[in-house]
């Protein structure tokens, strides 16, 4: 056993771990913070997906040990203390960049990454970015449209079916 201590969303946290302990488990069991979502287990869907000291990580990777000392962003993070959605939750809600939503915390963390990074990104940068978490419900279509809006950008319309 191994005692860490980490700041996740602003809070500092102490805890006794396990050398093996993953972050997902650890964000979900000891800290319940379980919006962090476990999909795969093999880091192919994304759905685990936090920022560890800014960095974006597929959560399911990293042992808890390796966040000693590290700053964690998790989905949980994201809103306002008040629960105020941020700019890019609230895109997401306006167009429906979701549907069963196990997906969405993953591509939430993996957008704010990088609207970080590249804070106006073209609708092919934005696909390329989300190749690493998977969603099986949505098509990604509103997914990229609510980043983009997010970033301020002009919108594609929907295509008519």
């Amino acid at each position: 056993m191994t005692e860490v201590t980490m700041v996740v969303n602003g809070k500092t946290v102490t805890r006794t771990v396990r050398g093996n302990t993953l972050m997902t488990e650890f964000l979900r069991e000891d800290l319940r913070l379980t919006g962090t979502h476990v999909g795969c287990d093999t880091s192919q869907c994304g759905a685990c997906t936090i920022h560890v000291d800014g960095k974006q990580v597929k959560a399911c990777t990293m042992f808890a040990i390796e966040a000693d000392g590290a700053e964690i962003a998790t989905i949980e993070g994201q809103a306002a203390p008040d629960g105020t959605l941020s700019a890019l939750q609230a895109a997401f809600q306006e167009f429906h960049g979701l549907q069963c939503g196990f997906c969405t915390p993953g591509m939430v963390m993996a957008a704010a990454a990088l609207l970080r990074d590249n804070p106006t990104p073209t609708e092919a940068e934005v696909r390329h970015h989300l190749e690493g978490n998977i969603c099986r419900c949505t098509g990604y279509h509103n997914i990229v449209r609510a980043i983009l809006a997010a970033s301020g950008q002009q919108v594609p319309a929907v295509a008519a079916e």
